[in-house]
């Protein structure tokens, strides 16, 4: 018989205790934070991520600590999508449920709250999907490292792809928060960096969730411009495209999406997705590498379902937790801070990365190609994958933007 792998403690919080079955005292409890029921299309196929590489883990033993194996657990909470929330389900899971250390966030907000927590509490945050780049330059901490290729990451790898169109006259549309500012800004940057010319010569910033996408498409159409850079995610970017297609914003444009491929985003639009825009997402039909296709596999077989980025994500977040746990032998904070600088992870389903000394983020690449319509279905073509190592800053920029931890 089969042992339940939850266990419910309390109407918002979770113990997941993976394959090992019921919890024991030698464990590593870990606190996990997300908005779940906010944006389920991202961080359900996230948590079936971890919830997958947690059960492998723990399959193996757990990690090695003292010369003994000791087995992980999980406690999530939901924050409701309120960084209010999330910084005081983490003071709960740091003071009562003991938790060696915090994983998770999504929106950059709760992402920044969280690692302010963790300045002022000391102790360790690892960023899963957090995108803003404050998150380690302006606003980074000795305690915070993140997972994602950030915001400018992505940004530059766009960037350098889209500059060889030679388009001069250029429109943004993006959500009017942290994340949609550092994406616009990171991206003008970025493309200012390659030496192209460019004009930017109108700008659409809709509340996050909360795009009224006529007047917005209106607005990009009068100010004609040659290409559009669109940094719209979810129900934002589903409208918008619907809208967009509609009034024929798109005919005879360049359009540029940061994260617009992501099956979360772009599989809703079905048969209805713009074909041609430049876009970081996840074609995980196409990826044809040993670690991916065992991933892809064990994914499918568990879930019934393909994978999505959030799975990538997910995964990568506790194949880190467990190898930074190995490594600083302890679960000491400073230690494993410490551990956590240059820590590699090489059997990533998406390849390997490393988590840099000096800005503590991750080099987690991201796949760049163009949208398409096949067979009905929206899918990425002409892709490569982008090595994030490669779209970083120096470090004399970043030690500038940066505080001393």
């Amino acid at each position: 018989m089969r042992i339940p792998t939850r266990l419910v403690l309390g109407a918002a919080a979770l113990a997941v205790v993976g394959m090992s079955g019921a919890a024991s005292a030698q464990d590593i409890r870990i606190g996990e934070i997300n908005s779940y029921k906010r944006l389920p299309a991202f961080l359900d196929p996230y948590r079936n991520g971890w919830e997958m590489a947690l059960d492998e883990i723990n399959a193996e033993g757990g990690v090695s600590m003292d010369g003994k194996k000791r087995k992980l657990v999980v406690i999530t909470r939901d924050d409701a999508g309120k960084p209010g929330n999330a910084v005081k389900i983490a003071e709960e899971l740091v003071s009562r449920e003991n938790v060696a250390l915090l994983a998770g966030g999504f929106l950059s907000n709760i992402g920044l709250a969280l690692a302010d927590f963790a300045k002022q509490k000391k102790v360790l945050y690892l960023a899963g999907e957090p995108l803003s780049d404050a998150l380690v330059w302006e606003s980074g901490n000795r305690y915070t490292f993140r997972l994602r290729p950030s915001t400018y990451m992505q940004a530059a790898m766009l960037a350098e792809e889209a500059a060889k169109a030679g388009k001069t006259k250029w429109a943004a549309v993006a959500p009017n928060y942290a994340y949609g500012k550092d994406g616009v800004g990171a991206y003008k940057k970025a493309f200012a960096a390659t030496g192209a010319k460019v004009e930017w010569i109108e700008e659409q910033w809709p509340p996050v969730f909360k795009i009224d996408a006529g007047p917005v498409v209106r607005a990009l159409e009068q100010a004609k411009p040659e290409a559009i850079y669109n940094v719209l995610f979810g129900p934002d970017l589903l409208k918008f495209a619907r809208e967009g297609k509609l009034r024929g914003l798109f005919e005879g444009r360049m359009v540029v999406g940061l994260l617009t491929g992501e099956p979360e985003y772009l599989d809703p639009l079905k048969d209805e997705a713009p074909e041609g825009w430049i876009v970081t997402g996840y074609p995980w039909y196409a990826i044809d590498t040993p670690a991916h296709n065992k991933f892809r596999a064990a994914y499918e077989k568990r879930f019934k379902t393909y994978p999505r980025t959030g799975s990538i994500v997910g995964y990568n977040l506790m194949l880190s937790l467990a190898a930074v746990l190995e490594k600083a032998g302890s679960t000491d904070t400073e230690k494993l801070v410490d551990a956590m600088k240059g820590l590699k992870i090489e059997d990533s389903p998406s390849g390997p990365f490393e988590y840099r000394a000096i800005d503590h983020q991750s080099t987690m690449g991201a796949w760049v190609g163009r949208t398409a319509v096949r067979d009905g279905k929206p899918v990425m073509v002409d892709w490569s994958y982008r090595d994030g190592a490669k779209y970083l800053p120096p470090d004399e920029e970043v030690r500038k933007m940066r505080p001393a931890d």
